[in-house]
């Protein structure tokens, strides 16, 4: 089956926005990239730091409820349902629920071609991503670069610790059909 939805998986500051656009710029035909942040991006302010949105901790936990859950399904549903129009998509996101995560994406893209991509980076250097992005909680990089990838299952994984984003790209490219 063709691949039509490239997921990547990994914690924040991973690399994973800076992979999802240069596997744009190598894959063949035009994909669609969409992350976490777009969604918590088009959520209302009210839902940040609400008990029922998303809470990002000062340590950079972070914490979901409810309501966040609820619109986080329909955006995975929407995601599916463009790929099953025929748009490739590249999906950038961040697996804190571990394996429940994963879960909730393979019941949403049953049916479509899927390559389960993991991303990862030492902590460290997540960490220092981090810092000088300056837009993330200090402590989210570090908290999340393992936690994410537990009980998760890959077609393939990519360590961006060392290896720039084209070259990771290139070795996801090879494994789409």
């Amino acid at each position: 089956m063709a691949t039509q939805v490239i997921v990547l998986n990994g914690g924040s500051s991973s690399g994973k926005s800076s992979l999802a656009r240069a596997l744009q710029a190598v894959l063949p035909d035009p994909w669609l990239t969409f992350s976490v942040d777009t969604l918590i991006e088009a959520m209302p302010a009210s839902m940040t730091g609400a008990a029922s949105g998303i809470e990002v901790a000062p340590d950079g936990g972070v914490s979901v409820g409810s309501e966040f859950r609820a619109l986080e399904a329909a955006w995975i549903e929407g995601i599916a349902a463009m790929a099953r129009a025929g748009a490739r998509v590249i999906v950038d996101e961040v697996f804190l629920g571990q394996a429940e995560s994963q879960q909730r994406w393979v019941k949403a893209l049953r049916g479509l071609g899927v390559l389960w991509v993991g991303v990862r980076c030492e902590p460290k250097v997540a960490a220092a991503r981090e810092a000088a992005r300056g837009d993330r909680a200090v402590g989210m990089a570090e908290s999340q670069a393992d936690v994410v990838h537990q009980g998760v299952t890959y077609d393939l994984e990519v360590d961006t610790t060392h290896t720039e984003p084209l070259e990771c790209a290139r070795a996801i490219a090879a494994h789409v059909s």
